[in-house]
């Protein structure tokens, strides 16, 4: 074996141990293959999934609740009015989960308020207009969130979750707010 040849078969190992590791560092982990697709959309502007479309209609904080005659609550709540509707059919049209994420950490809209958009049976071509309601921790009315609105599964699996981005710092804050039904119609 010459010495001018000698150098080919290391060069030749080098490059496969190069080529495994941009192989290894592109391939997606294997939890990548069953993960939800996030359709994300601006606050004035609405998206649509196989199973919502959604539009946020607005924002405030509350220190309290109250339903009526029926129910009230005290706490730090966000409350996010939103228009959403079925796409092509009403079969599995509902918000199964919402939920806000806030520096990583996840809260899920509050099932309390008896007239939450929650599990709402949506229509195709008719807006349903209502609110869900958030109860977060004392004092936290600040930063960056981004609300999540997934199907009626609680692991969205190769399904789709609107999401929206939401300044907390520009939300209005109301010491007091009454919740209505939801309503069919326009926002």
């Amino acid at each position: 074996m010459s010495a001018r040849g000698g150098w080919i078969p290391w060069a030749a190992g080098i490059a496969l141990v190069l080529a495994a590791g941009v192989v290894t560092a592109v391939t997606p982990p294997e939890d990548a293959l069953t993960d939800p697709f996030f359709t994300r959309a601006a606050v004035d502007d609405t998206a649509t999934s196989r199973t919502l479309i959604a539009a946020v209609q607005g924002a405030s904080f509350a220190d309290r609740l109250t339903v009526a005659d029926k129910w009230e609550g005290d706490g730090n709540w966000l409350v996010i009015e939103l228009a959403v509707s079925a796409p092509t059919t009403e079969e599995d049209a509902v918000i199964g989960v919402a939920s806000l994420v806030i520096d990583g950490q996840v809260f899920l809209a509050s099932e309390r308020p008896p007239t939450s958009l929650l599990r709402a049976k949506l229509r195709v071509g008719t807006d349903t207009v209502g609110t869900l309601a958030f109860e977060l921790p004392e004092g936290l009315r600040t930063g960056n969130g981004e609300l999540r609105l997934s199907g009626e599964y609680p692991t969205p699996r190769l399904d789709d979750v609107i999401t929206f981005p939401l300044s907390l710092d520009e939300v209005p804050q109301d010491t007091d707010r009454e919740l209505d039904e939801p309503r069919l119609g326009a926002p």
